[in-house]
């Protein structure tokens, strides 16, 4: 919509402005042919005067060589009448326009003919003793030498009119539909008030399609650079919110751990005590009981490496996955026990046992810390489905396969699944069916699958529950 409007706005910006210099020029050539009909039609009215001033003394009736002398200085004049008190005018209509002349004293229009290929009128002046009348070729009285436009390739149409005759000075091109543009004004000559009109038709295959078409290129070019600009920055700022919140989730999976890692410590923890105070018992005695102290203090040396497993699982949970290992080869299905070893307060709480199922070991290119917390976020979300149903319907199945070179990871619950409307949505961040979830695990699962070559998805388990693929490259094989 932004392109289809940006366009439309620069090509109607591109065709206004041609057309705003198409008129400009229009009407500049036009006031040009005005100016330079002007000059000649008011050198027509100065001859008449001059002739009526000087008035030649050559006998009544007889030419007088000066007048017969006019057309070779000006060749629009094609004859010059002169009517003496003792002859009569050679036109019926003479008469009238010297009557006419007589009384408004100024030169008169007479038999205006604009209907031949050049044009002819006669101008009339009342004097004393004698009167003129001069024959004018309209197309002699255009300067061509002096035209500003090409008279046969302009498209602009330049004609006279005057009673409704009109004499066709520039043919020009008035064809077709588009904008016109139009000049009109009179000549400046009150005795020959010819009407100058000038025509310009732009058709539409004149406007500036190139530039516009070029425009429109342009424009679809900045709008795909600025949509990809805006799609690495998003895409930027959301790795970088992913990876801000990526560790408040793995504290957020602590504190929900908490409670199991707490119950796993204390075992350990109660054992070293019990182990090392019966020691302690027994080298007191006398004599010391030397040998039954020496394995109750094995018992609580294996007590705390127990210990210190868990705390390493724990640890490992934590971690910001290291960019450096995204590669390394990784068993898969060890990195499936370690996160139920993690849950297993959780799996007990729930009477829930997960079903391993693994045809052959796969090892896959991973980075561990990032794989095991895929798997456990997996593994915590199906137990928390799994909540929503009846304890005898609990069931958590583990597939480990591998497939046209990848390793395959399907976790299968059988909790109330994911509605077909959300199933679209569960990998974006900040979405949640749970109450009082954050919506960032399964994103930051998807981040963590998509860095190291693979591929999270889910779909529905049948007949009920959801399953949730994990696809990574398999390791080469050493």
């Amino acid at each position: 919509m932004v392109w289809l409007v940006l366009s439309v706005i620069g090509g109607v910006l591109l065709a206004r402005s041609e057309l705003a210099q198409w008129r400009e020029a229009f009407e500049t050539d036009a006031r040009i042919s005005h100016r330079l009909l002007s000059q000649r039609v008011v050198q027509h009215e100065a001859v008449l005067a001059t002739l009526a001033l000087l008035q030649p003394t050559s006998p009544p009736g007889s030419a007088d060589p000066a007048e017969q002398r006019l057309p070779s200085v000006y060749p629009q004049i094609l004859s010059v009448l002169r009517r003496d008190p003792v002859s009569t005018w050679p036109d019926t209509t003479l008469p009238q326009a010297e009557q006419a002349s007589r009384q408004s004293h100024t030169a008169v229009l007479a038999n205006v003919d604009f209907t031949s290929a050049r044009g002819r009128y006669q101008l009339v002046l009342a004097a004393q003793p004698a009167s003129y009348a001069l024959l004018i070729d309209v197309y002699g009285t255009v300067p061509w030498s002096d035209w500003p436009m090409p008279v046969q390739s302009s498209p602009v149409r330049v004609t006279l009119e005057h009673a409704g005759q009109v004499f066709v000075v520039q043919p020009g091109h008035i064809t077709g539909s588009g904008w016109r543009f139009e000049f009109r004004k009179p000549l400046a000559s009150a005795s020959q008030p010819f009407e100058v009109v000038a025509l310009r038709q732009v058709r539409w295959s004149e406007l500036p399609w190139g530039a516009m078409v070029l425009w429109v290129l342009v424009v679809a070019a900045a709008l795909a650079i600025w949509s990809a600009w805006q799609r690495q920055r998003s895409a930027r700022r959301r790795a970088e919110e992913l990876l801000r919140v990526g560790q408040v989730a793995r504290l957020n999976t602590l504190g929900e751990l908490a409670a199991g890692m707490a119950h796993e410590l204390n075992q350990p923890l109660t054992a070293i005590l019990a182990n090392t105070q019966a020691a302690r018992r027994l080298l007191q005695d006398d004599p010391p009981e030397l040998t039954t102290a020496l394995h109750a203090m094995d018992q609580a040396a294996a007590q705390a490496r127990r210990a210190a497993e868990v705390l390493g699982r724990l640890r490992r949970t934590v971690e910001q996955p290291s960019p450096a290992a995204s590669g390394q080869p990784v068993d898969l299905a060890q990195a499936v026990r370690n996160a139920i070893d993690l849950l297993e307060p959780e799996c007990k709480l729930r009477a829930v046992v997960p079903s391993v199922h693994l045809a052959h070991p796969v090892r896959v290119l991973a980075e561990r810390v990032a794989l095991e917390q895929i798997v456990h976020n997996l593994l915590t979300n199906a137990l928390q489905a799994l909540d929503l149903v009846p304890a005898s319907e609990r069931q958590l199945r583990i597939d480990i396969a591998s497939n046209q070179g990848m390793g395959v990871l399907r976790v299968a619950d059988t909790g109330p699944g994911i509605a077909p409307e959300t199933l679209p949505h569960v990998f974006q961040p900040f979405f949640t069916t749970r109450e009082g979830g954050l919506g960032l695990g399964l994103s930051l699962c998807e981040t963590l699958a998509s860095g190291m070559g693979g591929q999270l998805c889910a779909q529905a388990n049948e007949p009920r529950g959801a399953v949730f693929v994990l696809t990574l490259p398999l390791a080469p094989a050493s």
